[in-house]
């Protein structure tokens, strides 16, 4: 947790796809403080936009939120998450496919961790996922990779709402 202006702020790690399209579904979100995307779970140290595309570092494709919870809890924000992607798609989201396109919740603490699994149940069970299965990690959040900056807000950047192009 870090302190800030008098508001405890708090961080929690998606990855849900392609990082621009997430990034910006966060940034929209009330209570939250900042975005910024990166790669988180991997083995390669300091890797690169490239090193990741290619599929052979491990890392994620994420978002890092921090977020002021007197404003939005992570429940809320897990809300955001599991609505904003399909988890059930291993290793890509829609034409994006790899393992650095996975659907993943790095948890920062054991509450963040409690959570996530609670709400994977609690989406698992929903009609809306009958007959298929959530595949999203849950796992611990490790060293967090700050992307380029050409891909920080890359969709505000250039004046896009989405990704998609239809």
């Amino acid at each position: 947790m870090e302190l800030t202006k008098d508001r405890q702020l708090q961080k929690a790690t998606f990855g849900a796809g392609c990082f621009w399209g997430i990034e910006v579904t966060f940034r929209n979100t009330p209570g939250v403080v900042d975005t910024e995307v990166g790669y988180m779970g991997g083995h390669t140290h300091n890797p690169t936009y490239q090193d990741v595309c290619a599929g052979c570092t491990g890392h994620a494709e994420v978002v890092q939120v921090t977020f002021d919870p007197k404003q939005v809890n992570f429940d809320q924000l897990l809300q955001v998450f599991w609505q904003a992607h399909d988890p059930t798609q291993f290793h890509r989201q829609g034409p994006d496919v790899g393992s650095q396109y996975r659907s993943v919740v790095f948890y920062h603490n054991d509450e963040q961790r409690l959570m996530a699994e609670t709400t994977k149940e609690n989406w698992q069970q929903s009609p809306e996922f009958s007959g298929r299965q959530i595949v999203t990690e849950i796992v611990p959040a490790d060293t967090f990779y700050h992307a380029e900056e050409y891909h920080q807000q890359y969709l505000i950047k250039r004046g896009m709402a989405t990704c998609r192009t239809s």
